[in-house]
């Protein structure tokens, strides 16, 4: 039975995702002043993501070997997919106009990962949106659990071992994700704006971001 609720709930937080997505994207078109022609990297992302972009944009997104999303060409932007490491990614000096991260630092392993991942946004770039969810929000953004980062230790320690079975890659992932505060974003982007999310009144995401000059 906890399984049904599982996939049932995550058939409904699949809806609420892409009307997210969709919300977030016209956010980052007005907020960035997007005019079209920008040269954009999109680290840790997915071609979907840009369908709810209208402008046309050279955007080239960079995720780990075997994690790229399959992707048939079929954008109505210039996109290109690439292979490497968002932490040590493979461009020249501010190669592009802006560099992007949706809900992917989170994701890279710790805090020296992450200095690395907000490192590469500085240097790849003159303008930035980085977006990462906020511990705040019921129900956790990756395993749809209500409040999960206030459990006590042994009870997280409890579902990782019954997801591990039965899940096992998903629950890496879960592993592998650390909840950013607010106040570590402003450290890592000192320099940036912060825009915060909310939705039903609760706090869903940071953002920092800084605009083209």
């Amino acid at each position: 039975m906890g399984y049904f609720i599982f996939h049932r709930v995550s058939k409904l937080k699949l809806w609420f995702s892409r009307r997210s997505r969709a919300r977030r994207a016209e956010k980052f078109m007005a907020v960035m002043d997007i005019k079209g022609g920008e040269r954009i990297v999109d680290l840790g992302g997915a071609p979907e993501f840009w369908d709810n972009v209208s402008a046309v944009m050279n955007i080239t997104i960079l995720n780990l070997p075997g994690y790229n999303p399959p992707y048939d060409g079929s954008s109505h932007h210039k996109i290109t997919v690439l292979e490497g490491d968002a932490c040590a990614a493979p461009f020249a000096d501010q190669s592009f106009d802006i560099a992007f991260s949706n809900s992917v630092i989170e994701h890279v392993g710790g805090e020296e990962n992450e200095n690395r991942l907000a490192s590469e946004v500085h240097r790849l770039a003159p303008a930035h949106w980085v977006q990462t969810p906020s511990v705040w929000f019921p129900i956790e953004a990756h395993n749809n659990m209500p409040f999960w980062w206030f459990y006590p230790t042994p009870v997280k320690k409890a579902f990782m071992r019954s997801w591990r079975r039965r899940l096992p890659k998903w629950a890496e992932m879960i592993e592998g994700t650390v909840v950013i505060p607010k106040v570590r974003m402003r450290q890592m982007f000192p320099n940036s704006n912060m825009m915060v999310e909310r939705s039903g009144g609760f706090v869903k995401s940071y953002t920092s971001y800084k605009r083209k000059t």
